[in-house]
């Protein structure tokens, strides 16, 4: 079995040092010129559980709480959207066709330049390969 160990505490030798004297191992307080471990209050395992579900807990609740919210404004936009789309379902349509047209022209436009990039590339290869042969 291991040593137990000192819970006790000595005081420095405050004259200083001598030769071949050997070195404790254990904290030295030069404060308080004593030598030792001080005694750690005990903490139970059962305090700190304890104390982490509180903290669990608290944040569960405050991730609920959000997701409330949340679901209580998309649930508020869904139903603002329901009767605009009743109020004006001319005006709706059209702004939908203007939205799908303006990706459609965004899309077109974006992958038109790598189109002829990519056959200019492709040209250019074909006319080196066939330089060489």
């Amino acid at each position: 079995m291991p040593r137990r160990k000192s819970s006790q505490t000595t005081t420095l030798d405050t004259k200083g040092a001598r030769i071949g004297e050997p070195v404790p191992k254990a904290v030295i307080d030069t404060v308080t010129a004593s030598v030792g471990i001080p005694r750690q209050p005990d903490h139970g395992l059962q305090e700190e559980l304890n104390t982490l579900r509180q903290q669990i807990d608290a944040l569960q609740q405050q991730f609920l709480d959000g997701a409330r919210l949340v679901k209580g404004g998309a649930g508020k936009a869904m139903r603002q959207t329901e009767v605009a789309v009743k109020r004006y379902p001319a005006s709706t349509l059209l702004v939908l066709a203007a939205a799908a047209a303006a990706f459609v022209f965004a899309a077109r436009r974006a992958s038109l330049p790598r189109h002829q990039l990519a056959l200019r590339d492709l040209r250019e290869f074909y006319d080196t390969v066939r330089e060489r042969i």
